[in-house]
Order: C-alpha cells, then structure tokens, then sequence
C-alpha cells in the first residue's frame, strides 16, 4: 500500500460520507478525482460504480435499519434506474458524451436553487405519479453512468425539489442505487473491463464501506429544512464549478 491507496481510501471515505447524508454526490467526488489522475472517463466510471456496489450495499442496508426508506419509491426506482444505466454504460463506451455535460451542470443548478427555495418556504407534500418517477430514474441511471455520478443528483434533487420529504427521498434513492450500480458495473466489466484499476476500486470501496452506516445515522438526526439547504448548496456549487472547468 502507498500514499495513492490511503488518498483513495479518503476520498471514498468523504465522497459516500455526503452521499449517505444528502443523497448525492459519491460519484461526482470520487470521479473528478480519478480524472485528475489521468483516469480515461469511462475506465473513471467504470472503477467508481464497481466500487459502489460495496459502499450503496452498505448504505442501502443502514438506511432500511433506520426505516429511512419508503418501499412504494423504492420498488418505483429500481428496476428503471437500472434499465437507465445499463445504457448509459454503452452509450459511455461508445459515443463521445461531453456535449451533454454542460446541459446536466444547468438542469441541476435550476433544481439545487429550487430546493434552497423550499427549504424556506411552508412545507409541501405533492406525491409525483408513478409514471414520472419511472422515467426520472431512466434518466437518472443513464445521467449516472454517462458522467460517472449523477443518479443522486438527478434523482434526490428532483424528489426533493417536488416536496417529498427529504429523509425518505435519501433512504430510498440510496438503497436502489446498489441495483442501478451492480448493473452499471457489470455493463462495463463486459464491455471494457477494469484492467489495472483494481487497487482505485478496492481503496474507495473500503472508504465508502467505513462511512456509509455513520451517513445514514446522520440522515436520521438533521431536520429536513437543514438537509434541504445541504443538498441545494451543494448541488448548486458543484455545477457552477463544472461549468467554469469547461470554458478554462
């Protein structure tokens, strides 16, 4: 083991510990920083989704111990998510994607200051058809895979954004991405392989791993108006940052 494995072993660590907590963000964190190493983007998807099919069981399995998970958008999420990200991992592999980044920056921060927006005004519980939540997460799983991250970004903040309540959003969108990611991986592994990525994927695994049960915990303790402004600020900041990284 080197410096290398323990940088990996924190950034899997920090990235699932925001992800378990605000729903999002594991696989934006953790691929920037495999593409700052040099990872070639679909090689950077394909090691951080492998190594999430620990950190989302783990997490998936804390947030059903905390009954943060509402079966009804569970059962709505995954079997569309999956089929979402099983495409995105070949269109990744096979088609030159970055034309769609800037479009995905500008949606989620229109969705992040949304959010903000609600977390100070009067509570709303507004229940989205079923049929919508099917095709959110299709694109959710097919955002995901694509950029690396993206299913809780999509599909936390637009939940969100609509009024259900956070705790429930997070629990939910968390346990169904173990699916969505073992799927993602898979497509990958068939496609491309992993070749030399084994020691990234097992440092963030382990990281994420450690992290995840102390991220639901946390889940249950902070109010839903403090999770709201967590999840918009860091939407938001995050995709203005990406969209300035595109015009440097």
């Amino acid at each position: 083991m080197d410096k290398t494995f323990f940088l990996f072993l924190l950034a899997g660590f920090l990235a699932q510990t925001i992800d378990g907590c605000i729903g999002m963000a594991y696989g934006v964190s953790s691929t920037s920083l495999l593409l700052s190493f040099g990872v070639p983007p679909a090689a950077a998807s394909a090691s951080v989704h492998t190594a999430e099919i620990f950190t989302t069981f783990v997490s998936g399995i804390s947030h059903y111990k905390l009954k943060n998970i509402d079966k009804k958008l569970f059962s709505s999420l995954v079997i569309p998510g999956v089929i979402g990200g099983i495409i995105g991992a070949y269109v990744l592999t096979n088609i030159d994607t970055t034309i769609i980044e800037p479009i995905i920056n500008i949606y989620l921060i229109v969705m992040g200051l949304r959010i903000i927006y609600k977390a100070f005004g009067k509570p709303v519980q507004k229940a989205i058809q079923n049929i919508k939540i099917q095709i959110l997460a299709v694109v959710g799983g097919f955002l995901d895979a694509i950029g690396g991250g993206g299913w809780g970004p999509v599909v936390t903040t637009t939940l969100v954004a609509n009024g259900t309540t956070p705790r429930y959003v997070i629990g939910s969108v968390n346990a169904s991405e173990f699916f969505v990611t073992l799927a993602q991986a898979i497509t990958f592994v068939t496609l491309i392989g992993l070749g030399d990525y084994w020691k990234i994927i097992i440092a963030l695994a382990i990281g994420g791993v450690i992290a995840a049960p102390f991220a639901a915990l946390l889940v249950k303790k902070i109010s839903a108006k403090v999770m709201m402004i967590i999840v918009g600020i860091v939407v938001t900041a995050l995709n203005i940052r990406n969209i300035i990284l595109l015009f440097i």
